[in-house]
């Protein structure tokens, strides 16, 4: 019983490992506490340990466990909230150069890359080269840019 006890051990403690790096929001996380509390409990037992003891054992092993998952989920479930920063919904806000006029789509440079472009809405004083936008949205490779604000060019 004492080999099961520790083989459930260092199953808690994998499925816990596994839960910090994919992406199981607590899935894993659960199995392995359950696991890890159930091991140290049997292998507690079996080495003839009183109820007392195995209830403490029982009990420590589910807060620590329990405290580790939580801030694992938590973690987890804070980087799939972050908004992009790459690719096309990651450039939205962003200051670019217009580099060949808008009429009605023309190229921008933005974040070192050259994009489509077109104006988000009719502006007085068409957008020039060498003007620089803002990208306002993006639909498929092409950009919809407005005229950059002062305030928006401060570093």
């Amino acid at each position: 019983m004492v080999i099961l006890g520790i083989v459930l051990l260092l199953t808690g403690a994998g499925l816990l490992v596994a839960e910090a790096h994919l992406p199981t929001y607590g899935i894993l996380g659960l199995a392995g506490l359950a696991s890890l509390v159930a091991g140290g409990v049997i292998a507690v037992d079996a080495s003839g340990g009183g109820v007392a003891l195995v209830l403490a054992v029982g009990l420590v092993m589910t807060l620590i466990a329990g405290v580790a998952l939580a801030a694992v989920v938590r973690g987890a479930a804070a980087v799939a909230r972050r908004p992009a920063r790459t690719g096309g919904e990651g450039i939205l806000g962003h200051v670019g150069v217009v580099r060949q006029v808008l009429e009605p789509v023309g190229q921008v440079f933005v974040d070192g890359a050259l994009w489509r472009a077109r104006p988000a809405w009719e502006e007085p004083g068409d957008l020039r080269e060498g003007d620089q936008v803002v990208v306002e949205q993006i639909n498929g490779l092409t950009l919809s840019v407005r005229r950059a604000e002062e305030w928006e060019l401060q570093p």
